[in-house]
Order: structure tokens, then C-alpha cells, then sequence
């Protein structure tokens, strides 16, 4: 018999294809490894070396969209590009083929399927990963793409990560609107734009409006657009954002900032699925999916009346909230990794590892500032580094004591300090402070004002 081909990964749901596979496989491959569930394969795909996937479409029980196989395979090529996945489905859709192959994907198998063209299907795959090993090592590039995806969303391994995770994959395939909460620097943007790619609007790019940029005055304008001469500087016909993004997601970031006024504006755009231009009398339909996210407690806002329930109500079909980085610890370790790998790469340096006096020092540190935080510190702290490790001393963490966590007792009071703090450091300049805080210069006017500074 011909040398077999190396190793297989498969993943489906069904335990009985799983064992069928693995029988009739055994011959042609040297290692069958299956897995029941994909939300183990990041961690799988790292430990191994793979020459094929074959990764099942679906594995959400009455959602038959092949969304699921088509994250998972963006998922596999973060980590392996060169790693050939050939994807199973029971549903021989033409177009869900192609759009996987035009994604990255091998090849396509249908269920029922052909033994013989099974086999020789996986083998070709993996013939031409065997072809590419020596140019691309599958492991080490692996791992360094996927550190080199700063904008990809990192699940880490910790219970509620997961949870959030399943979550997402169930409501992202329909149109629900949805609210995401969390402390700043947890990653609410990134986890919404996860959301519209996994969902069937991703092929158009989603819209974001950071709404406490948006003035009072150009709130109008800037959401539901203007006719030319409605006022001074009209110059011509403009789109607003929520034409921008029709047949696409909209995400409105900061919700919880937008004026009380303000709000039952876009609760009638949302309402009636439609708005009108500033200066015009016609009404323009919309088809968007309203992601919108906040820091800020909505509920509690709505009891104090300065967010209406009727608007919360519209946003918060379905809620997620991001737990902080205090809430997964198993995760900072992980995420200081990847942001060493990148930066590595970013500023041209050799790769360095933790020392295990600086691994202890993260894992200790309450991380109020999130995963921007963590990010902004290995940054520093790679471009500082001389050698093939990052000590401990590398990382200047500020402390707090028990009186300042007991005063920084609200998201607030926490960003209101925070704000102070990095206005001290930067000497008042305003741009290095919006900077340092991962916000815009108008946010940060918004936000002196709010909080009197």
C-alpha cells in the first residue's frame, strides 16, 4: 500500500459519520483525530500538525445557513493558512460551495457522499499540503497569523468566553438587534464585528458611528443624511449612516451617550424602518441590523429617566455582555502571547518570551483598562526589550490601593479617574490623551464634559 498522508482533523456533530469516517479512512491516513464539537479546534489545530480538515457546515441544531462551517473555516485559516480544509454539508447548495471556496476552503463535499471520491478528495488535499510544508511550516506560521490578526476576535478558553461564543453563533445568523455591554477596552467593537461576519449582511461592510462623537447639531445630518441647501454648508445631496448601511449592520457605539432628545429620533428611525433626509419630506425605507453597544448601565438610566425604555426595549433584543479581564484570567496569559507575536513582527524584532516573574506579575495585575490595556503594556514592553525575554520590570503597571478601587466603585468613577490620570501624565495635551485612552478627541470632549473635568 502507498505511504499514508499524514494527519486528519474532522470535525462534525454527528458521532455516526465521525465513526464511518474514521473506518473508512483509517487505511489512507496515518492519525484520524475527530472532534464533536468545534469549539475545541482552535486549541487542537495548535497542538498538532495537520495536512487536511474536513470540517462539517452546520452544528447548530435548526440552523441550516452553513454560517457555522463558514466562521470555523476563517477561524482554521487565522491560525494555518496554508492548511487545507475541505468542507461536509448535507445541503448541495451551489452558491454556499463557491462563496466556501472563494473563502478559502479546498474543496466541497456533499452528504450523502461517494466513498471514492471522498478519499480521493481528502488525499489530493492533503497532497498539496504536503507540497507546501517546507515553504510554510504549518505549526509555527500558524501561530504566527493568528497573532498577526489584530482585528480578529479572540475567544480565549475561559467558561463564560464560551458561553458568549455559543451565544453569538446562534443569534448572529438572523436579524435580531442586539446590545453589547462591557467595561471599556473588553473589545465591544471587535465582538460586533464578528457579528456581521458571521451573519448573511457580511458581503457588505458594516457602518459604525461612535455616538458620542456625533454633535447635537449634526446628529440629524450625520444618521439619516441631508438635501442639498437645507443649511449653510448642504453643498450637495448626502447619505446618512443608516442609508450607508442598508442591507448591511449598523453599529452604534456608545449608545448610552446619546442625548435624552435625541433618543426618540432614532427610536422612530428604528421603529418605522425608514428616516428622512434633513430638509426632505420623503421617507427612505431601511434594511439594517442594529448592533449597538455601551459601558454604561441602560436600566439604570432608564430609572433615573435619562434613557428611554421604549429605545431599550428596540436595542436589546438580544444582550451580551462582555465579561472584564478580571472575570477570565485564563486568558491573559494567552493574549499577551498573541500581542507578543505581533508586535514582534510589527516593529521587526526577535521573538521574545515571558520571564516567569512577568507571567506572575500579569496574571496579578486587575487589568481596569481590559484587553487594551493588557495590549498597550506588551507594546511598550517589546519595544523597550533588549533581549530574548520580557522581565517583569518591563512592566510598569499602576497600582491601586483599596481606597482608590473603593472610590472607582462604578464604570464611571473608574473612567473619570482613568481620564484624569492620563490628562496629568500627558501634560493637558488632549490628543495624547485620546490617544492613550483608545478614543477619539471629540469622545473625550464629550466625556470632560459630562464629568465636569
Amino acid at each position: 500500500m502507498a505511504k499514508k498522508s499524514g494527519n486528519i482533523l474532522i470535525v462534525d456533530d454527528n458521532r455516526g459519520v465521525l465513526t464511518a469516517l474514521q473506518l473508512l479512512l483509517k487505511p489512507y491516513f496515518e492519525q484520524i483525530t475527530t472532534l464533536f464539537s468545534p469549539v475545541t479546534l482552535p486549541s487542537v489545530l495548535r497542538e498538532g500538525d495537520w495536512q487536511v480538515v474536513l470540517l462539517d457546515m452546520n452544528f447548530t441544531s435548526g440552523i441550516n445557513t452553513g454560517n457555522e462551517g463558514l466562521y470555523w473555516l476563517h477561524e482554521i485559516k487565522k491560525l494555518h493558512p496554508a492548511l487545507p480544509v475541505v468542507l461536509f454539508t448535507a445541503y448541495a447548495d451551489i452558491d454556499l460551495a463557491v462563496r466556501g471556496i472563494k473563502e478559502g476552503a479546498t474543496d466541497f463535499i456533499v452528504k450523502p457522499w461517494d466513498n471514492q471520491k471522498l478519499v480521493e478528495t481528502l488525499l489530493n488535499a492533503a497532497s498539496a499540503s504536503h507540497k507546501k510544508t517546507s515553504a510554510i511550516p504549518g505549526k509555527a506560521t500558524g501561530s504566527n497569523n493568528a497573532s498577526m490578526t489584530p482585528h480578529a476576535m479572540y475567544w480565549g478558553e475561559s467558561p463564560a468566553m464560551q458561553r458568549l461564543r455559543l451565544l453569538v453563533e446562534k443569534v448572529a445568523v438572523t436579524d435580531a438587534n442586539i446590545l453589547i455591554t462591557g467595561e471599556n477596552g473588553t473589545g465591544k467593537e471587535m465582538l460586533a464585528r464578528e457579528i456581521h461576519a458571521l451573519s448573511p449582511r457580511h458581503k457588505q461592510d458594516m457602518v459604525s458611528v461612535d455616538m458620542g462623537a456625533v454633535t447635537e447639531s449634526l446628529f440629524e445630518s450625520e444618521l439619516f443624511g441631508h438635501m442639498k441647501g437645507s443649511f449653510t454648508d448642504a453643498h450637495a445631496d448626502r447619505a446618512g449612516k443608516f442609508e450607508a448601511a442598508s442591507h448591511s449592520s449598523l453599529f452604534l457605539d456608545e449608545i448610552g451617550n446619546l442625548p435624552y432628545h435625541l433618543q426618540a429620533k432614532l427610536l422612530t428611525a428604528i421603529q418605522r424602518r425608514s428616516i428622512v433626509r434633513v430638509g426632505s419630506n420623503a421617507p427612505i425605507p431601511i434594511d439594517i441590523r442594529l448592533i449597538c453597544a455601551t459601558n454604561r448601565d441602560l436600566p439604570e438610566m432608564v430609572a433615573k429617566g435619562e434613557f428611554r425604555e421604549d429605545l431599550l426595549y428596540r436595542i436589546n433584543t438580544i444582550h451580551l455582555e462582555i465579561p472584564s479581564l478580571r472575570e477570565r484570567p485564563e486568558d491573559i496569559i494567552p493574549l499577551t502571547e498573541r500581542f507578543i507575536s505581533r508586535f514582534c513582527k510589527q516593529y521587526d524584532k526577535a521573538p521574545v518570551k515571558l520571564t516567569d516573574g512577568a507571567r506572575e506579575k500579569l496574571m496579578l495585575h486587575p487589568w481596569y483598562g481590559n484587553i487594551r490595556e493588557l495590549e498597550h503594556a506588551i507594546e511598550k514592553a517589546v519595544i523597550i526589550c533588549d533581549n530574548a525575554f520580557l522581565p517583569e520590570e518591563l512592566f510598569q503597571l499602576p497600582r491601586r490601593t483599596n481606597v482608590a478601587e473603593t472610590a472607582a466603585s462604578t464604570l464611571e468613577e473608574m473612567e473619570m479617574q482613568m481620564i484624569r490620570k492620563t490628562l496629568d501624565k500627558c501634560n493637558g495635551n488632549l490628543s495624547a490623551v485620546a490617544a492613550q485612552l483608545g478614543i477619539t478627541r471629540q469622545t473625550l470632549y464629550n466625556k470632560m464634559k459630562k464629568y465636569g473635568i
